[in-house]
C-alpha cells in the first residue's frame, strides 16, 4: 500500500474507531462485551475532494491531453465553474448544436432526393431517416388523425393497424405534425416534417448533454464525450430515441441531485417514450438494497409508475387495442436487422419460431440480469450506479432481436457516465461507426438490381464488430468495479457522484461478507494534508 493509499484508508479513523453506521442490531452491546473488545471497523471509503473541485479531462486523460495540444494545450480558467459567462454547460449546449448541424448536412443528399426517388439512393448516401416516410406512412399527414385512436390508413398488415411506438413518442410525433404545414405537395411537407422533427430532437439532445453535464457535480466536461460522439451526428434523427435519451438522462441527474421522487418521475416519462429506461429502475432496487435506501428506492418507483400511468392510462381507456401495438408488434417482430440472432438465422445455424426466440431471449436477460444484481452485491466496493446502468441497457441492446443504429443512443450518456475515458470511448465509437456504414450499405446491396453494396457475410461481420465494440466497453466497466483504484470517476476519492442518497453512504447488505463504511464527517475527519489524487486500491478486494 502506498502512503497515499495509507492516507485515504486512515481517514475514517483518526486517533479513535470510526462509527459503524453499517452495523447490525444483533451487534448491540451484550453484557458489555463490546465494551472491552470493540469490533474492528470495516474499510473506510476515500475522503472525497470539495465540492468545488473541477476535473479538466486534459489533466487526467492521456488522449484528451494530446488532443488539446491541437486548440494550444489544456484550458485553463476557462475549463472551471462559474469563472466566466462560459459555463461548461453553455460550451456543451453550443457544441452539441454544432455536431447535430453536421449531422443534418450529412442528410442532405436524402433531404433533396434520396428519401422520395430510387430504391437504393437513401442507403448508398447512408442518410436514411424514418421521420419523413412515416409522416404518411403513419397517418401523420391527415389532419385530425389522433395516434392510437386512429387507425394507421390503408394498413394491411393486421399487427399494424395502429402506431407501434411508445404512447409519449407518437405523442411527439403527432406534436410535430401540427406544426407541419398542411399545403404543399407531399414531398414538401415530409422535408419540413422532417426538419420541425429534427428541431424538437436537436432541444432534448441540448437537454441531455447539460444533463449528463451535471450528473457528476466534479466532472461537468466528460459529457464533452456526449457532445462530440460521432453517433450523435450520424444517428440522431434517423428515428425519435432522442426523446427518451433526452428525459432518462434528467432522471439519472435528479436522482444524483437527491430528488428521488422526481428522478422517478422523469424515468417514468422516458418509459414512456421508449421500454429501455424502465431497466434504470433495476440498479437502484440492488444498489439502494446493499445501502440500506430502500425508502427512496420506493420514492423513485413510486413516481415512475405514476408518470408512467399518468400518460398511458387515457389511450388504455379510449383504445386498449392501439395503445397495446407497441408490445403486440414488439412481441411478434422476428429477428431483425443488428443483431448475432440474424448471423445465426441467416447462416441457417438457428431455425427457430419467433415464440421460441423470444423465450430464449427472456432466459438471456434474465440470467444477464441476475448477474449484474450478484456483481452489485458481492463487490467488495458498491459499482456506481453509471456502471450498472450501463451494463443492464448493453445486456437488452446485445440480447434483443434487433438492434436498429439509433438504438447506440441509449448507451451514449450511460458509457461517458460509467467510463469517461476517450480512448475507450473513441474504440466503441468507431466499431458503431462501422456498424452504421454497414447497416445501410447492406440494404443497398438488397434493394440494388446490381447488388452494389455489402454482401451478407461482410454485414454480419459488421454486426460482430458492433457486438465486439459493446463488450469491450462491458469488460471495463466490470473490471472498474472489481478494481475501483482503475476506476477513472474514483481515481481523486469520489465514491458515487451519480448515486445521490448512494453516494459515500455504508453498506448494510452484500454478498461478500465486505462493509465497506460511510465517507467521514467533517467530525471524523483527519487534520492535515489530505490527497485528493488518490484511488481505493485498499478496497479492490
Amino acid at each position: 500500500m502506498t502512503s497515499s493509499d495509507q492516507q485515504a484508508g486512515d481517514a475514517g479513523r483518526g486517533d479513535e474507531p470510526a462509527p459503524r453506521p453499517w452495523a447490525d442490531p444483533e451487534e448491540a452491546d451484550v453484557d458489555g462485551a463490546h465494551d472491552a473488545f470493540p469490533p474492528a471497523p470495516g474499510p473506510a471509503l476515500p475522503v472525497p475532494p470539495p465540492e468545488d473541485t473541477v476535473v479538466v479531462p486534459a489533466d487526467e486523460d492521456p488522449v484528451s491531453a494530446a488532443a488539446s495540444e491541437l486548440i494550444g494545450g489544456a484550458p485553463g480558467r476557462h475549463a472551471l465553474l462559474g469563472v466566466s459567462w462560459w459555463t461548461a454547460a453553455r460550451v456543451l449546449a453550443v457544441i452539441t448544436v454544432v455536431v447535430w448541424a453536421l449531422g443534418m448536412v450529412q442528410k442532405v443528399p436524402c433531404y433533396d432526393s434520396g428519401w422520395f426517388y430510387g430504391a437504393s439512393a437513401q442507403y448508398d448516401h447512408a442518410c436514411y431517416s424514418d421521420i419523413p416516410h412515416l409522416f404518411t406512412l403513419r397517418g401523420f399527414n391527415l389532419p385530425g388523425n389522433i395516434p392510437y385512436v386512429d387507425k394507421i390508413p390503408g394498413s394491411t398488415d393486421p399487427t399494424m393497424q395502429y402506431l407501434e411506438y411508445p404512447v409519449l413518442t407518437g405523442l411527439f410525433v403527432w406534436g410535430a405534425a401540427q406544426l407541419t404545414p398542411t399545403g404543399g405537395g407531399d414531398v414538401y411537407r415530409e422535408q419540413i416534417f422532417y426538419l420541425v422533427n429534427a428541431g424538437m430532437l436537436l432541444i432534448c439532445a441540448v437537454v441531455a448533454v447539460v444533463a449528463v453535464s451535471r450528473t457528476h457535480r466534479r466532472r461537468p466536461w466528460d459529457a464533452l464525450l456526449f457532445a462530440l460522439a460521432p453517433v450523435l451526428a450520424l444517428d440522431g434523427t434517423i428515428n425519435w430515441d432522442m426523446l427518451a435519451v433526452a428525459l432518462a438522462a434528467v432522471g439519472m441527474a435528479l436522482w444524483a441531485r437527491r430528488y428521488p421522487v422526481w428522478a422517478g418521475v422523469l424515468i417514468g416519462l422516458a418509459t414512456a417514450a421508449k421500454l429501455y429506461p424502465v431497466f434504470l429502475l433495476g440498479p437502484l432496487l440492488v444498489l439502494c438494497l446493499r445501502a440500506g435506501r430502500m425508502r427512496e428506492f420506493g420514492q423513485a418507483f413510486a413516481g415512475a409508475a405514476v408518470a408512467w400511468l399518468l400518460v398511458d392510462i387515457p389511450f388504455m381507456i379510449a383504445n386498449f387495442s392501439g395503445w397495446a401495438t407497441f408490445y403486440t408488434f414488439s412481441e411478434s417482430r422476428g429477428v431483425d436487422f443488428g443483431s448475432f440472432w440474424l448471423i445465426l438465422t441467416q447462416n441457417g445455424w438457428l431455425n427457430a419460431s419467433t415464440n421460441t426466440i423470444n423465450t430464449i431471449i427472456a432466459i438471456l436477460l434474465v440470467l444477464c440480469f441476475l448477474g449484474i444484481g450478484w456483481l452489485a452485491l458481492a463487490a467488495h466496493r458498491r459499482p456506481r450506479f453509471a456502471q450498472l446502468a450501463f451494463l443492464v441497457v448493453a445486456a437488452f441492446t446485445l440480447t434483443n432481436k434487433v438492434y436498429s443504429p439509433q438504438y447506440v443512443l441509449w448507451l451514449l450518456p450511460l458509457a461517458v457516465l460509467a467510463r469517461p475515458r476517450w480512448r475507450d470511448f473513441l474504440i466503441w465509437q468507431a466499431c458503431e461507426v462501422l456498424y452504421f456504414l454497414g447497416v445501410w450499405y447492406y440494404l443497398a446491396y438488397s434493394a440494388s438490381p446490381n447488388q452494389r453494396g455489402l454482401p451478407p457475410d461482410w454485414y454480419h461481420a459488421a454486426i460482430a464488430v458492433h457486438i465486439l465494440g459493446t463488450l469491450y466497453l462491458v469488460v471495463v466497466i466490470v473490471r472498474d468495479i472489481l478494481a475501483p483504484a482503475a476506476d477513472p470517476v474514483r481515481a481523486d476519492g469520489s465514491d458515487d457522484p451519480s448515486g445521490g442518497v448512494l453516494d459515500g453512504a455504508a453498506d448494510v447488505f452484500t454478498l461478500s461478507g465486505v462493509r465497506v463504511q460511510a465517507a467521514p464527517t467533517d467530525a471524523t475527519r483527519p487534520s492535515g494534508t489530505t490527497s485528493y489524487a488518490v484511488g481505493s486500491a485498499h478496497l479492490d478486494g
